[in-house]
């Protein structure tokens, strides 16, 4: 077993971008970049295309476990605006069928292959669903942009702002650390990509708060007792008193027990939102491995 490193509560005062990921998931680099992404404590929205999630269900399903959101890309990744309308139909249902198949949702966003749209394309997302989201900044990868200067672009964002990336180039994974760094540096965060207004938001789709929480916290892993089945962790917060820990599992784990804070789930039951409950600022947790002995990542923010 390995421990995450200790995560230092994110300050999202000057509010949140949207990453992006086109042309997923691919059996040769999503496992890493989606492994960066965790490891840097950022969520990023996956346009993936149709064909590719058919064929990598398993990726599909991944890009959901690790928190991300899931858009759709078209099938095949055509010239849409040079198709008829029944064609372009059948590129974006496929791709709605093949991503619920995989995840049980389907997606509510769509950015079209090469940014290219039209009154038609437009029309046919609209009638399954989809809002169109192009992008604000363009990161060149898909052009041969190498990692310094795909990092030099995502330092453009704004609040609300998009930047548009690619599933499958090294460059792009390796400049993750540093793209985390740079939106930490000014103080953004990660955010979701709001259906109703196209932009980004707080991954829950609320605003910046007006009164953000001041100061930070920091969370960290120390192991326990473990069992053929089970095994239990500590987490100690140093830095608040009034803490908010998040506990997200890997997928074929689940937690069967608690001490010492005040526990609430998502809807998935594999991210767990810890507060104090009067006990101290260490609680602790008993895992259910289901296989998988790998820790679960915690990050820690002033409540």
């Amino acid at each position: 077993m390995t421990s995450s490193p200790a995560a230092q509560a994110a300050d999202c005062s000057a509010g949140y971008v949207g990453l992006t990921y086109d042309d997923g998931p691919n059996p040769g680099n999503t496992a890493n970049l989606l492994n960066a992404l965790k490891q840097n404590g950022l969520r990023a929205t996956m346009f993936n295309t149709g064909q590719n999630a058919q064929n990598n269900q398993a990726l599909v399903r991944a890009q959901q476990d690790a928190g991300m959101w899931i858009g759709n890309h078209s099938y095949t990744h055509p010239h849409l605006v040079n198709m008829s309308s029944s064609q372009i139909q059948s590129e974006l249902q496929r791709t709605q069928q093949a991503i619920q198949q995989a995840t049980g949702t389907a997606p509510k966003l769509f950015r079209p292959p090469y940014g290219e749209t039209n009154a038609t394309l437009r029309s046919v997302a609209q009638q399954l669903g989809l809002t169109e989201i192009i992008w604000d900044v363009d990161s060149q990868d898909w052009n041969g942009a190498s990692t310094a200067q795909i990092v030099q672009a995502a330092g453009r964002l704004q609040n609300g702002q998009i930047i548009l990336m690619h599933d499958q180039y090294a460059t792009t994974l390796n400049a993750i650390p540093q793209i985390a760094a740079n939106l930490r540096s000014r103080n953004l965060c990660a955010g979701m990509i709001s259906p109703s207004t196209g932009r980004a938001v707080a991954p829950d789709g609320g605003t910046t708060p007006t009164n953000p929480p001041t100061g930070s916290c920091t969370a960290g892993i120390t192991a326990g007792q473990q069992w053929s089945d089970r095994f239990n962790l500590s987490v100690n917060v140093s830095g608040s008193n009034n803490w908010i820990v998040t506990v997200t599992l890997r997928n074929a784990q689940r937690i069967s027990s608690t001490w010492n804070g005040s526990p609430t789930w998502d809807g998935s039951g594999k991210v767990m939102t810890m507060r104090p409950n009067g006990s101290g600022n260490t609680f602790g947790f008993t895992v259910m491995h289901g296989g998988d002995w790998t820790w679960p990542t915690v990050s820690c923010r002033v409540g």
